[in-house]
């Protein structure tokens, strides 16, 4: 079956909430989110010191099987960058700043890590783009015109929130931070197109 021939029901409130539910009863996905949290707010909530950001590095790359094979240049990456007061101001650039690493003389895009890297430490400032979020975004974009965007336009982190943030307004679901809508929209991406490994 094809992308466009796929029937998932219109988002609302009654969907996320439902979906939401769902979500507090993986216990897998439950504790790693509430390791992390410990992980990123309460041991680890600064990127000063090199061994902190490599612990950080290291538990995602592992929760998130991000692919990523070499993790010193990485933190390295993210020490240099004294990102900490940026985090702070919400400055959305960041992820762009990060995702761009040199890896033995080439440069790696790691745009989906960054997103969760930001995220991890402002949840609610920083939404996390995946694959799912993707699809889904595009999904109903096809379905419903919600915003006007390329499917570029969502590896674009400033353009990506604002389709986000496009998708909550025109579903009239403002009652759910951007986290809720990415745990609901990444739910609905691995239900209806599960990645065939």
């Amino acid at each position: 079956m094809s992308f466009y021939q796929v029937n998932i029901p219109s988002p609302s409130k009654k969907q996320i909430s439902f979906y939401l539910s769902r979500w507090e009863g993986f216990q897998n996905y439950k504790l790693q989110e509430n390791a992390l949290n410990k992980l990123f707010l309460q041991l680890c909530p600064k990127n000063e010191m090199i061994e902190d950001i490599l612990l950080k590095v290291s538990t995602l790359n592992d929760f998130y099987s991000t692919n990523i094979f070499s993790v010193f240049p990485i933190a390295e990456h993210i020490l240099k960058l004294k990102i900490d007061r940026r985090l702070e101001n919400n400055d959305i650039s960041l992820v762009d700043d990060i995702k761009k690493v040199s890896i033995s003389g080439k440069i790696k895009n790691f745009y989906s890590f960054a997103t969760k890297y930001c995220s991890h430490h402002k949840p609610y400032d920083f939404p996390i783009y995946d694959s799912y979020v993707d699809m889904m975004l595009r999904y109903f974009q096809y379905k419903s015109g919600f915003s006007n965007f390329k499917s570029s336009d969502l590896k674009d982190y400033s353009k990506f929130k604002k389709i986000l943030l496009d998708f909550r307004g025109a579903y009239h679901l403002d009652d759910f931070n951007l986290k809720q809508i990415d745990q609901y929209l990444w739910q609905i991406g691995k239900e209806y197109f599960p990645k065939r490994y």
